[in-house]
């Protein structure tokens, strides 16, 4: 019998390797950019295993594949292994993932628990339970089979025919032996070998084709929920209880989020970890829209929930990535006269009563960090006040065990006086006096104390009356939490490291001698990171139709910036890449919350938005026209629920103003008539007329607080058509003008001021803030919202107005100034009936009764 005839893995192997090229080649060539992507965990460093790699890592190379090898040191835990695994798992340029066996760990790991921690879909291995559970059953084309006898089979393949006596090959046995007897044999090394490696490779190209196969590049794979509408249109909170919504870690998954970058807050809300943006740095940004609307009026207009029902639209029914990023409200107006702001109707974020309440707590971290200030405040000037500069300097710097020792802090305030010392031991007594005093004049502290609550009495309060303070008592005041700087530094921020520089620049007083004190100065400001450090990360919630949301940070608008945070849109920009949407809302109406918009946040951002979305209702622009007063529990006077053509075009004028002012910035403008069942078809058309003609991009009717995504769906079509208009972004003015023309810019080009007076108090601030260098800033005007004017009372577009700037104050961390209009507070408080009547917990099912 004539000698087997060899059957040459290594040919073989070619052969598929060169299979393999061609098909990565052409994949690639279909879908730019992408490329199959193996990835192999190695624990430890044995020799075999590293060669073993070496030769997988060679081939993948050769075929077109990114091959990515993961060494572990042999010190891992199995909690480390599993970590890893994990990620791989969810890593979208991953198709093939194989752990790197036997193991070479110094603790003991349970290898069929890392093998089965793989997901099914990236066994390329076969190695799993249930691969191998698939293959006993005989369902191969749905698991892969382990290379090795896939790697025998692919040789049979090989020398087969379809003759009825084709030869049959017997397998490898002892070499030298089995080779006079058989026909076929492979020989060693170079046999199964290298068709083991070309079978792991044809496995992840075959898991490359089926990712793209089941995922369109770029788009997630979303499930939305349906909506079973009823009418009447129930209340928001037996709406929001009949949703179901889905895991938050499932929404996570489908986004695009890795499970290393959630933080669960129960299984409706989570933070999302700022890590996320260097992993998705390359990906391009999204398609950003703002949505603000026309001067508000008790009636309301549904800025919050037209964006919940665009981006219900969005997603839901036209299949874009689409991302919400919304503010998170105050305690102060949930429990006040506002009530909540997760939306409305079928346009909400779910559950509303996690949205309305404390959330994940990042308003009580602002507490507390703006409190700790204020407090460092006045104990650092009682303390000054009672103590020698040696004193002072023992008690700051402390000796420990016969040492003393600057802080970090400490020394880089050493470094700002010019005193390049590290040594305690070696400061003059003159340069321990201007260490330990900052000399603090208690009339120039612009620090005030927070709470999340609407209480008027605390606008003006005396402290100190204790008699351990030793007659030490000031006046000061109350803010509303939101209203604190360290929320604007929130929203404003950029990072981790940002927030800590941002946080250290707050400027709290000045000194006797004019000089700005700042926490830094205080020592206090690495603390306040500290607290910071959960609230700096977006929270993640979802719309009824089971959209992503990102609820993060909530300065007020008429008294901060009013806008969410650039963190979250960042984020989100990310996520939906390219060809998706993220919507976010500007507090109240274009002429506060968009126009902080453009020329703070987006300035600080660097982000350029695409759309503005103006909202407006019938009602409201008929209130801008003369329509009577509306008092809150009698109804509506019959001019609101009429048609009444003649005072609708006369409240345009206030919706024709907002489309100027948007247009100011070069931004194309679609206007949102959020429709309510009282407006008549002549009204609706009136407005979209005249919104037209007054230069928006287009103008529709929407009825997503009825209907859901549906009732906006051509919302988001016009708006889907702005976002691909032509636009010449613009910031209204230049920040080296000088302080007072930057204010003057802003009365006369957004509200039609005729000019600006600066009140004796406002001008002296105008020179202090100049001459400390923070002339420079952004303005952030603290103005009612309820009309273009100071005056609440003047409805639709007042003219021949001067507009009073009675204060101005400095918010250095957040970076910008703002300027006190009429009589603004910044501590709102109680109407006689407050929505906490209302408001209760049912024991039995532990539910929230009464939000709205």
């Amino acid at each position: 019998m004539a000698p087997a005839e060899i059957l040459d893995g290594k040919v073989v192997s070619a052969q598929v390797r060169g299979r393999l090229k061609s098909q990565v080649t052409q994949m690639r060539e279909q879908v730019p950019g992408f490329r199959p992507g193996l990835a192999i965990l190695q624990v430890g460093d044995r020799d075999d295993s590293n060669l073993y790699i070496s030769t997988k890592l060679k081939a993948a190379e050769e075929i077109g594949i990114r091959a990515t090898h993961i060494k572990l040191p042999r010190t891992s835990t199995e909690a480390e292994v599993l970590k890893c695994i994990t990620s791989l798992n969810e890593d979208p340029t991953v198709h093939g993932l194989l752990v790197q066996l036997p193991l070479d760990a110094e603790k003991t790991i349970n290898t069929e628990l890392v093998t089965n921690t793989i997901a099914p879909e990236k066994d390329v291995d076969g190695l799993t339970s249930i691969s191998a559970g698939k293959l006993a059953r005989g369902d191969l084309g749905d698991c892969f089979i382990p290379c090795t006898p896939k790697g025998c089979l692919e040789l049979i393949k090989e020398t087969d025919n379809e003759k009825p006596n084709g030869r049959r090959v017997v397998g490898d046995v002892a070499y030298n032996e089995a080779k006079e007897k058989a026909s076929y044999i492979t020989p060693v090394p170079g046999g199964v070998g290298p068709m083991t490696v070309a079978m792991l490779m044809q496995s992840t190209v075959e898991s490359a084709k089926h990712f793209l196969e089941k995922s369109v590049p770029g788009k997630w794979n979303i499930q939305y929920n349906h909506l079973s509408l009823k009418t009447p249109v129930p209340s928001d909170i037996e709406i929001s209880r009949s949703c179901t919504p889905k895991p938050i870690g499932y929404l996570a998954k489908e986004i695009g989020l890795l499970s290393e970058e959630v933080e669960m807050y129960g299984q409706t809300k989570a933070k999302v970890l700022l890590s996320t943006l260097e992993r998705l740095k390359h990906q391009p940004d999204g398609k950003y829209v703002v949505v603000t609307g026309i001067t508000p009026t008790p009636l309301g207009e549904g800025k919050s929930t037209t964006t919940i029902g665009l981006v219900q639209a969005l997603g839901a029914h036209l299949h874009q990535n689409v991302f919400a990023c919304v503010r998170q409200p105050s305690q102060g107006p949930t429990f006040g006269i506002k009530g909540g702001a997760a939306g409305g109707g079928y346009s909400q974020v779910v559950p509303m009563e996690e949205f309305n309440l404390h959330l994940t707590g990042d308003i009580h971290a602002i507490t507390a960090a703006n409190n700790l200030v204020a407090a460092a405040i006045d104990a650092r000037i009682f303390h000054e006040l009672t103590q020698t500069d040696k004193a002072l300097f023992n008690r700051l710097v402390p000796s420990v065990n016969g040492v003393r020792k600057f802080s970090d802090i400490q020394v880089r305030r050493l470094t700002r006086l010019g005193i390049e010392k590290d040594d305690p031991a070696t400061l003059t007594d003159e340069e321990i006096n201007r260490f330990v005093r900052l000399d603090i004049d208690p009339e120039t502290i612009t620090w005030q104390r927070v709470l999340d609550t609407n209480d008027r009495f605390l606008r003006k309060i005396t402290i100190g009356q204790s008699p351990t303070e030793k007659g030490h008592t000031r006046t000061t005041q109350f803010d509303i939490s939101v209203a604190s700087e360290i929320m604007a530094v929130l929203a404003l921020t950029s990072s981790l490291e940002d927030m800590r520089e941002r946080l250290g620049k707050m400027v709290v007083a000045s000194s006797k001698k004019g000089e700005p004190i700042s926490t830094e100065d205080l020592g206090v400001s690495g603390a306040l990171t500290v607290l910071m450090k959960d609230a700096v990360k977006p929270n993640l919630m979802q719309t009824l139709e089971g959209t992503p949301v990102f609820v993060h940070a909530g300065p007020f608008a008429n008294i901060a910036h009013g806008n969410s945070s650039i963190i979250a849109d960042r984020i989100a920009l990310k996520l939906v890449g390219p060809e998706g949407f993220v919507v976010t809302e500007a507090g109240f109406g274009a002429d506060i919350g968009m126009e902080k918009f453009f020329n703070i946040k987006c300035r600080y951002s660097g982000l350029r938005p695409h759309v503005v979305v103006l909202v407006a209702t019938i009602r409201a622009l008929k209130m801008h026209g003369g329509g009577p007063t509306v008092t809150a529990g009698i109804p509506l006077p019959k001019d609101y629920i009429e048609e009444n053509l003649e005072l609708l075009e006369k409240g345009f004028c206030n919706l024709d103003k907002q489309i100027q002012n948007a247009r100011v910035f070069g931004i194309p403008v679609v206007v949102a008539v959020n429709a309510f069942k009282t407006d008549s078809q002549a009204e609706v058309q009136l407005v979209i007329r005249l919104a037209k003609e007054a230069g928006a991009f287009d103008a529709v009717k929407c009825t997503h607080w009825a209907e859901g995504g549906q009732g906006a769906v051509a919302l988001a079509q016009a708006v889907q058509r702005a976002s691909q208009a032509p636009s010449h972004f613009q910031l209204l003015y230049d920040v080296q003008l000088p302080v007072v023309d930057k204010i003057r810019i802003i009365a006369q080009k957004i509200y039609g001021a005729d000019d600006i007076e600066l009140l004796p108090e406002a001008q002296h601030k105008v020179e202090v803030y100049t001459k400390q260098g923070f002339g420079n800033l952004p303005i952030c005007m603290a103005k009612t919202h309820l009309s273009l004017s100071h005056d609440p009372e003047k409805k639709g577009v007042p003219t021949g107005f001067v507009l009073p700037i009675r204060d101005i104050r400095a918010s250095v961390g957040a970076g910008f100034l703002y300027p006190l209009v009429g009589t603004m507070s910044t501590m709102p408080g109680l109407p006689t009936r407050p929505c906490f009547y209302d408001i209760d917990l049912d024991p039995v099912s532990e539910q929230v009764n009464g939000l709205f």
